[in-house]
């Protein structure tokens, strides 16, 4: 099974089982197939991949070829960790996945926004062409 065996842990007395990861995401845990004698078999996509395809939950912005940055383009602030950033819509325009209206903005910078209601225009940003 390679790096997708179950793990177990013990958390706070109870025994928690961690699914292992589906092979073409790699975000989201394998469904169960079935049990036999309280083992579970697992399928090797999650939910999501078997009933959308493996493609589906990948963001417009990431299938139009954009890459966030490893800093907010809002307050400048630099981390190696991709998992504090979120990419932002300058428009509010979901299916605007132009590089003009995409800016990478940090998750304090995502709530300070969401917040106020304030949506940036397009004169706040330089656009980087």
């Amino acid at each position: 099974m390679g790096s997708y065996t179950i793990r177990k842990r013990e958390q706070k007395g109870v025994n928690i089982c961690m699914r292992p990861l589906c092979k073409a995401c790699l975000q989201r845990p394998k469904a169960v197939n079935y049990y036999k004698n309280g083992k579970p078999y697992y399928r090797r996509l999650c939910e999501a991949c078997m009933s959308h395809g493996p493609k589906a939950h990948i963001p417009r912005w990431q299938h139009a070829g954009y890459k966030p940055k490893n800093y907010c383009e809002k307050c400048g602030y630099k981390s190696p960790h991709r998992e504090v950033f979120r990419v932002f819509h300058m428009d509010g325009n979901l299916d605007n996945c132009r590089p003009t209206n995409l800016k990478t903005i940090c998750c304090n910078c995502a709530q300070i926004l969401s917040k106020d209601g304030i949506m940036w225009r397009q004169g706040d940003l330089i656009a980087d062409y």
